[in-house]
């Protein structure tokens, strides 16, 4: 059988999520660094797509004397993340079978993601990060009105006004990352697995953390923590963050829905 093909042979029935804890997100975040340091040319690879899109993004809006809103892009900026980290899934998924590594095949599964839900799951996420920058823009010209946007923008921000829409644009923020992560965390890494369409996969990532709130929200916490401290230095340690988040995302998953036997 061709390494592209989808050969896991899928229930039909996906189980119940199952508990965890504290101490499991320890275990798959050592597991992630074990996975990137037994192939980190795949992590670096699959990061540099994210780094380098992160890069050309910021080097528009500053091209454009526009990185005022680089902060918002910024911000929504990181649920791009899990699609970088698609072909960190495969690695994973191989290293624990004891698949043979290459570069060609793993590249291939995550090229035949095509013509399964991923590109259902791609559209759902823009639209989520469109909608959240077009948000962005709206708050702020409900503060400030139509006026143009200057240099002088930054330090509006400091008044009275700027740091009650900073308060408002966090919590609505908040609560769509909330949301978008509750339904995402665990999509990917089931869509790469098994043969589940989009929508039943996000209703399944959403009750593994309904089962699991309080440590699903510590671990959303440390994601989000490590991505936007990767991202400060020129999104530069992302290329340690990303691989290693990607590679313990897959063994969460299979610790929130494993595999049958």
């Amino acid at each position: 059988m061709s390494d592209t093909s989808q050969d896991h042979a899928p229930p039909s029935v996906i189980p119940a999520p199952s508990r965890v804890t504290t101490g499991d997100l320890k275990d798959v975040l050592r597991l992630g660094l074990r996975d990137f340091a037994r192939a980190p040319l795949y992590g670096i690879l699959f990061s540099a797509v994210y780094v380098l899109g992160g890069m050309l993004m910021y080097a528009i809006f500053a091209a454009s004397t526009a990185e005022y809103w680089f902060i918002p892009i910024a911000v929504g900026f990181p649920i791009l993340a899990p699609f970088a980290a698609t072909g960190l899934y495969e690695v994973s998924r191989r290293l624990e079978r004891g698949d043979a590594l290459g570069l060609g095949s793993v590249v291939g599964v995550v090229f035949a993601q095509k013509d399964r839900q991923v590109p259902s799951m791609a559209m759902f996420v823009m639209l989520v990060f469109m909608f959240w920058v077009f948000l962005a823009h709206t708050i702020f010209a409900l503060f400030f009105g139509l006026q143009p946007i200057t240099e002088s923008s930054w330090s509006m921000l400091l008044t009275s006004n700027g740091l009650i829409m900073l308060l408002v644009g966090s919590a609505i923020g908040g609560v769509m990352a909330t949301m978008f992560y509750a339904l995402t965390v665990v999509s990917l890494p089931l869509i790469l697995d098994r043969e589940v369409d989009f929508i039943t996969a996000m209703i399944t990532s959403f009750s593994c953390v309904a089962a699991n709130p309080v440590v699903m929200l510590i671990w959303a916490a440390i994601i989000a923590l490590g991505l936007f401290a990767g991202m400060v230095p020129l999104f530069l340690g992302l290329f340690l963050v990303l691989p290693v988040f990607g590679h313990a995302s897959w063994h969460l998953y299979r610790r929130l829905l494993p595999k049958e036997g």
